[in-house]
């Protein structure tokens, strides 16, 4: 391929999934194919409906929280600020040239696009379905919000040009695929076999043998994943996240760090003495906690210090390529003195002093963790190409490690969960049921018609040309006409559920259980 910057390089990568399919309105409107991409995305009613859908908790909980869309927007700003200033220092540009290439509005459209596919409840939505779709369905890549995002854009999203999907350039589907392997198949070899496996490669340790944890496409989406990855062949490895898609990675992470601290200070709920405690008391009894064996830091661990030392001692294990000590405790002090001391010290009050601090704290870090990102030619499998200086890599760490600790573990929040993750269950049985009944088929939802037959024709088209890939979650191959169609079926349920905001599914499963008499009138879903 041509540098980035020639006819040919950039022709590569913006050829559409489509070539024929042109000719519609957003590319009239702007000269850009990139530009293009981003205006498809946010009007699709996909992007729309992550306003119902949960960050961290429940979307209509309370206006003062982030919900999915609002995220979005918050990674996009920073995405677009990370691209623009390592396409052109001085000390990056040529880098960036050569891996292919980093554009403003492809990384942009990439952070806008990126949750997509999250479904009901975010993540805790997404191990629902998850669990679902192996183990009742059969599906051996089950569900996985990114592999979600990247069907939708590919192929379940109607509303674009072509009949499939948003026709988006190559660059653009490259920068969503964060994870840029298959669950189980692709490719090869696969890089959960790698000594060192990038950063969501591995198995979960609680689900054995059954293919990486993260991944960016599902088995019917492998060849729209190959187009999209072929104009980087030459520049990175078949594993490696495009640079753009890096930026939209680290943009995500930056605003996770940042923007949920924030709605939990503001709420109340992430508390100025707990926090400080904790970090507090591993600054000053580090001698003392670095020499507990880890027997004794787990016997002990909801005592103030050990759940950061856990964290050391976890960060040294699997990223000893860049944890260091004593970055690590300059990192833990930084965010004691700039989260814990000056914004926790005063409670939220809705004033303008308190919302001016809160503004004020996101951003400088915001400004403090861009300028500390770089490009490096050759990264740990760990990271990608567009990664964080040490110092500011380890107060991300710190900075996610107060959101899990302190807001994500509260048993409170546990307890919201795990009756949300009954609803989406009982929500699969209920459709399921009714799919089944076939004096009712004729009246199925008209969206959960349309993606059944959609499916069924994908799992007929692999059952014909790569009926290898057909493997069922417990390791042996699918055959015949009624074991493919139940792969469909099942991937059909899970595409209609996975589509649905919070308050939809929540409304949907009241409905089609009798427990409203209020008529459901949702014509988007029916």
């Amino acid at each position: 391929m041509g540098s980035y910057r020639t006819a040919p390089g950039r022709q590569a990568r913006a050829a559409r999934r489509d070539e024929t399919a042109e000719a519609d309105g957003f590319a009239d409107l702007v000269t850009s194919a990139f530009r293009a991409d981003r205006d498809r995305l946010v009007a699709s009613p996909f992007f729309a409906r992550l306003g119902g859908v949960t960050q961290v908790v429940s979307a209509s909980g309370s206006a003062l929280l982030h919900n999915r869309l609002t995220h979005s927007l918050k990674v996009a700003q920073v995405a677009r600020s990370i691209a623009e200033r390592i396409s052109v220092a001085g000390d990056s540009a040529e880098l960036v040239d050569k891996l292919g290439g980093c554009d403003p509005d492809v990384a942009e459209a990439a952070a806008l696009g990126h949750d997509l596919g999250h479904p009901p409840f975010g993540h805790l939505g997404e191990g629902v379905l998850d669990r679902i779709a192996r183990n009742r369905y059969g599906l051996p890549d089950g569900f996985e919000g990114n592999a979600q995002t990247f069907r939708i854009v590919t192929t379940t999203e109607v509303g674009g040009p072509t009949p499939e999907g948003l026709n988006l350039t190559a660059a653009v589907r490259a920068a969503l695929l964060k994870y840029p392997w298959a669950r189980l198949h692709r490719p090869r070899p696969h890089p959960a076999d790698m000594p060192v496996p990038p950063r969501g490669a591995g198995e979960p340790p609680e689900a054995p043998g059954t293919g990486s944890a993260k991944f960016a496409t599902y088995l019917t989406e492998l060849d729209d994943f190959a187009q999209a990855r072929a104009p980087f062949d030459d520049r990175i490895e078949p594993w490696q996240q495009t640079v753009e898609a890096s930026v939209m990675d680290l943009a995500d992470d930056i605003a996770y760090a940042i923007h949920d601290l924030q709605d939990f200070h503001r709420i109340g709920v992430l508390q100025h003495a707990e926090v400080a405690t904790e970090l507090g008391r591993w600054l000053s009894d580090r001698a003392e906690l670095e020499a507990l064996p880890d027997a004794a830091l787990r016997d002990g661990h909801r005592r103030p210090g050990r759940s950061l030392e856990h964290l050391r001692r976890r960060m040294r294990e699997k990223d000893a390529w860049i944890t260091d000590d004593d970055a690590f405790a300059d990192a833990v002090a930084r965010v004691r003195a700039e989260l814990v001391d000056e914004l926790l010290g005063i409670p939220f009050d809705g004033s303008v002093e308190a919302e001016q601090a809160t503004a004020t704290f996101s951003a400088r870090w915001t400004a403090r963790l861009v300028a500390g990102v770089l490009v490096t030619p050759s990264p740990s499998t760990r990271t990608g190409h567009v990664t964080l200086r040490p110092a500011q890599w380890h107060e991300v760490q710190v900075l996610k490690f107060v959101h899990r600790r302190f807001v994500l573990q509260r048993p409170d929040l546990a307890l919201h969960q795990r009756g949300q993750a009954s609803l989406v269950a009982s929500l699969v049985d209920a459709l399921d049921a009714w799919l089944s009944d076939r004096d009712e088929a004729a009246r199925l939802p008209r969206r959960l018609h349309d993606l059944v037959e959609l499916a069924g024709a994908q799992y007929a088209a692999l059952a014909e040309t790569a009926p290898d890939l057909l493997i069922g979650a417990t390791g042996e191959p699918v055959v015949g006409a009624d074991a493919v169609r139940a792969l469909a079926r099942g991937r059909a349920v899970i595409d209609f559920v996975a589509s649905l905001t919070d308050d939809q599914a929540s409304g949907m499963l009241d409905a089609i259980t009798g427990r409203t008499a209020q008529p459901w009138s949702e014509p988007s879903v029916l």
